[in-house]
């Protein structure tokens, strides 16, 4: 279950917006930026939500996921850029929201001195852990695309499986694939396509069945 969390003085900040159904009191930047260094936190809609330490599959399918998605990048000239988490994101360029995607795409300009990106990367990737199955696969599949996300992948590493939701598809629906898939990234318009049997080759002495 994912760790709700409340930092700073909440009764400085009484909500009654409908935008917070149920929430009395609400955190914001200020708060956020003013947590302890070693405290990881996301904060979506004024609630912080607890990120610790994540296992060392998820860490070992992000890193190698960031060289497949760098490599593809480059390979096709794309004008995009591939982060890892932590990496600061204010995805409503609100005081209420920042998140910290796993991996994240831009294809557009911004400012690289800057110590978070304003608004929605174009991509992003988040892998799930048990602690982030519900945040990762309801709040923020609803935060992403109402901000304006393109494309979201959920990374299971349980199951084994990648979903694809690509919200700019006129009818969209999302794609399912397992680990041994070639998966097309969707905002590359077919350039770019990531080979996960990659990723799975050196997961296979981690999975009793395989």
């Amino acid at each position: 279950m994912d760790k709700v969390l409340y930092a700073g003085n909440p009764a400085t900040r009484f909500i009654g917006s409908p935008r917070f159904p149920g929430i009395r009191w609400v955190s914001n930047i200020d708060d956020y930026y003013a947590l302890p260094d070693d405290q990881r936190v996301e904060l979506i809609d004024g609630v912080f939500y607890d990120m610790g330490a994540p296992a060392l599959i998820h860490q070992k399918i992000l890193g190698d996921l960031h060289i497949l998605f760098r490599e593809c990048a480059d390979r096709h000239n794309m004008p995009c850029e591939v982060y890892l988490s932590p990496c600061d994101v204010r995805l409503d360029m609100d005081n209420y929201t920042m998140v910290q995607p796993d991996l994240l795409v831009i294809c557009r300009e911004y400012d690289i001195h800057a110590i978070r990106y304003e608004g929605a990367p174009d991509l992003v990737v988040e892998i799930l852990s048990p602690s982030t199955r519900s945040k990762d696969m309801i709040l923020k599949l609803y935060k992403y695309q109402n901000a304006g996300v393109r494309e979201y992948w959920i990374i299971d590493p349980r199951y084994r499986t990648v979903t694809v939701h690509f919200f700019e598809e006129e009818e969209y629906q999302p794609k399912t694939y397992d680990f041994n898939s070639q998966i097309p990234i969707a905002i590359s318009e077919g350039f770019c396509t990531i080979d996960f049997s990659r990723i799975m080759a050196g997961l296979k002495r981690y999975y009793e069945d395989v």
